[in-house]
């Protein structure tokens, strides 16, 4: 017998409390919500639902300021994913979540469980799911647990969505010391329904069944939501048994079993069994609902012996999910279920009591009014920090001296060998990014794309997020990280729709951190606001914070990872990096912070902006400065122009420019095409290659003579976008001159190849 099932009639203690994860003002609430003593049972429902990942105790005072809702949103925040309108009578349905402390324990299941867990939250609402992204952030290289996490996690990945079924087409990888004690999983999946066929988790209809079905309940996960709640210490790996464990080919079934049914008009509500499992697809099933539930625990199928209903409420094992059914549909439901060789057990019914009732063994085991569950869970205004104290506590350093640097050829190479932005096909090799038949673009290019199926309209998709700007100036770090998926969306031909956000930070009881989150909350208002992005759904992460030997809390870089959806209409016109052909004419598109630009020609200098750049962290050894600032109306001006230049066919190739700037953004088209380009700076090299200045584009242009410049010059300022043109496509090199065609640098291709390729290469086969 388990510690678990043994504590069954245990009396109910401070201690017992505290291990819950409740503290002594939480219990009191118990008590006056219930006008008695919980039982174990009823005690570990509240403590899951009133667990920071299921209640947003921290956040959700804050999350309520993001834009959720336009013309183009079927569905917001509330439901297990948010739903767009594509157009032509289908919707776009997709969200991203975390699975963050999981996987620092057990780095493959933790991931694999992840992407699993985000899957069910698409396909429980309908939808076929099309496509996975993430976005990981591991701890330095060196760090002696790295390796090993890295290669769990993207084993994870790759096992759990290649064996489903479903392409892995992009994401994000980084690294950085603040993670090295806490990792960063977050997983998005995209699906496709029909926008009239799109399925809810409100139960309604007193004596309904409840019906449970997938795989069987064990012991996996229990107190799962909760250990995602809170720090992480040196005995971390004792938590080994609350991560999950998945199985793809069984959710494989679950997905066409559910679609299956789905077909029919047998279902009033659906519900997958995520963290919290059982409690929190109940509970949230009637909470929506407004209705009461009551639940048999003898009926739940489940894998281990003599299984408490503690146990049962509590086990966040994989592949199951929770169904309201029309009376009379069950035996049809149970006959799909079987088919697929699933669980199919009815083991409750909706009441109209407004409570969580649950019967073991002939008794009653929980009788809890759902109220103080979901809606009245606690909701706390956690003190922060203005603005202006949190940038006088992390006492960012001044940009000051700009490290001397007369190489830049040896600089672009060291950049493009470092983890920051070495190449990682070492990773998305080990995805199937071409399963369906629909990928149209994977990893590599500024989005992935798919093909909405049997159409010629493609979906775009990004993950994106800059934590050292985050750092430094909270508000406009959340700016960038909204802004930057817009500009990814814009690269490929796409019109930005909607975003899902996975907020990772540290402990939100501390008020610099707490100043993080709302500062970043702020400026990711203001951007889908100006962009016309709403936040459709998502997910918080906190305590991502670790105690290590030292005695001190380590707490990760603010996270806000975004993950971005727009819509191409017709695929034939998607835009693509790589340069298509030689001597066309490379052009900056966007204001930079110092624009000297000569009137005939339009060079100039690019960019003024090395505050918190990579260069800055690669050479200088410092994160310092304040970020690049976004400008929010020039974003949308270039990003509009952008598309309409793809979309009437001017344009051979673009690209945005972000991390490490032109002379990063331009090895990285010419790596994709194997063609070279000749740039000419005028103003400060150093600054001019590695500057990060937001809202800039690289393109090209199938042109390189004075009168198709002056033309498209002039349009650019008609539109209200400052246009570069700092040189051309050529040779197997990149190389730069000065404003008196001096040569300042000659990298050949295969040398920056080299570096780029070198980074995983060698480490991995260490």
């Amino acid at each position: 017998m388990t510690q678990t099932s043994s504590r069954t009639a245990e009396k109910i203690t401070p201690e017992i409390v505290a291990e819950h994860g409740l503290n002594e003002e939480e219990y009191q609430r118990i008590l006056n919500a219930l006008g008695r003593e919980p039982n174990i049972t009823e005690l570990g429902i509240f403590s899951v639902m009133w667990s920071e990942h299921c209640s947003y105790k921290s956040s959700r005072l804050h999350l309520k300021k993001l834009p959720t809702t336009g013309p183009q949103v079927i569905c917001g925040p509330g439901e297990n994913a948010g739903v767009i309108d594509i157009g032509d009578g289908q919707a776009a349905i997709f969200k991203m979540e975390s699975h963050n402390h999981p996987s620092y324990i057990e780095p493959y299941q933790g991931a694999a469980t992840g992407v699993g867990g985000i899957l069910r939250d698409v396909f429980t609402m309908g939808a076929r799911p099309v496509a996975n992204l993430n976005a990981l952030r591991f701890g330095r290289p060196e760090h002696p647990k790295m390796k090993h996490l890295v290669k769990g996690v993207v084993a994870g990945i790759g096992g759990y969505g290649n064996c489903v079924g479903v392409p892995t087409v992009g994401g994000e990888t980084n690294f950085h010391e603040a993670y090295d004690g806490n990792i960063i999983v977050n997983a998005m999946t995209v699906g496709v329904a029909d926008a009239d066929k799109i399925f809810y988790s409100a139960a309604s209809g007193v004596g309904n069944p409840i019906v449970y079905v997938g795989s069987k309940t064990g012991r996996d996960g229990i107190h799962g939501a909760t250990m995602a709640s809170a720090e992480f210490d040196d005995d971390s790996d004792e938590k080994r048994p609350t991560v999950q464990v998945g199985d793809p080919f069984t959710e494989k079934l679950l997905i066409e079993a559910c679609l299956e049914l789905m077909a029919s008009d047998a279902i009033v509500a659906i519900q997958d069994m995520g963290a919290a499992g059982l409690t929190s697809s109940s509970v949230e099933m009637a909470t929506n609902g407004e209705v009461g539930i009551i639940l048999d625990m003898d009926k739940v199928p489940c894998r281990e012996t003599e299984m408490t209903a503690y146990e049962m409420m509590l086990s966040e094992s994989q592949e199951r999910m929770l169904m309201v059914l029309k009376p009379g549909r069950e035996e049809m439901a149970e006959a799909i279920f079987t088919k697929w060789e699933l669980d199919f057990a009815v083991i409750g019914e909706v009441t109209d009591t407004r409570r969580m009732v649950l019967t073991h063994k002939g008794e009653t085991v929980c009788d809890i009014p759902l109220g103080p569950l979901a809606d009245d869970a606690p909701l706390y205004d956690r003190p922060h920090l203005t603005q202006e104290e949190y940038k006088a506590h992390v006492a960012t350093k001044p940009l000051g001296d700009i490290p001397e640097s007369t190489d830049i050829g040896a600089d672009l190479l060291k950049m493009m060998a470092s983890p920051a932005l070495a190449s990682r096909r070492w990773i998305w090799e080990q995805y199937d990014s071409q399963v369906g038949a629909d990928t149209a673009q994977r990893s590599g290019g500024d989005a992935a794309v798919v093909r909405v199926h049997g159409t010629n309209k493609g979906l775009a998709i990004t993950t994106d997020c800059t934590p050292r700007y985050c750092k430094a100036d909270p508000v406009e770090g959340g700016k960038q990280a909204i802004a930057e998926a817009y500009r990814n969306l814009c690269a490929v031909g796409a019109k930005p729709l909607a975003t899902t956000d996975c907020m990772n930070f540290g402990n939100p009881e501390k008020p610099h951190i707490m100043a993080q989150f709302v500062g970043c909350i702020e400026g990711m208002a203001e951007a889908c606001e100006a962009l016309d992005m709403p936040i459709v759904s998502g997910n918080v992460s906190l305590y991502n914070e670790t105690t290590g030997a030292d005695g001190v809390s380590h707490a990760i870089l603010p996270t806000p990872a975004i993950g971005a959806v727009g819509l191409i209409d017709d695929l034939d016109k998607m835009m693509t990096l790589g340069f298509k052909g030689v001597d066309h004419a490379i052009v900056v598109l966007g204001t930079t912070s110092l624009e000297k630009l000569d009137v005939d020609s339009g060079l100039g200098e690019l960019g003024q902006e090395l505050g918190q750049s990579l260069w800055l962290r690669q050479f200088g050894e410092v994160e310092a400065g304040s970020p690049p600032a976004v400008n929010l109306e020039q974003e949308r001006i270039v990003g509009d122009f952008v598309r309409k230049l793809i979309n009437e066919g001017e344009v051979s190739a673009v690209h945005d420019i972000s991390d490490g700037g032109v002379a990063v953004s331009l090895t990285e088209m010419a790596l994709a095409s194997g063609i070279g380009a000749s740039v000419l700076s005028m103003g400060n090299i150093i600054k001019d290659a590695f500057s990060e200045d937001q809202g800039r584009y690289i393109v090209t242009l199938p042109w390189s003579d004075r009168e198709s410049w002056a033309e498209f010059k002039k349009a650019a300022e008609s539109a209200g976008v400052t246009a570069s043109w700092i040189g051309g496509t050529q040779g197997d090199s990149i190389s730069w001159t000065d404003g008196e065609d001096t040569p300042v640098a000659d990298i050949p291709l295969s040398d920056l190849r080299e570096a780029s390729d070198s980074f995983f290469r060698d480490w991995m086969e260490d």
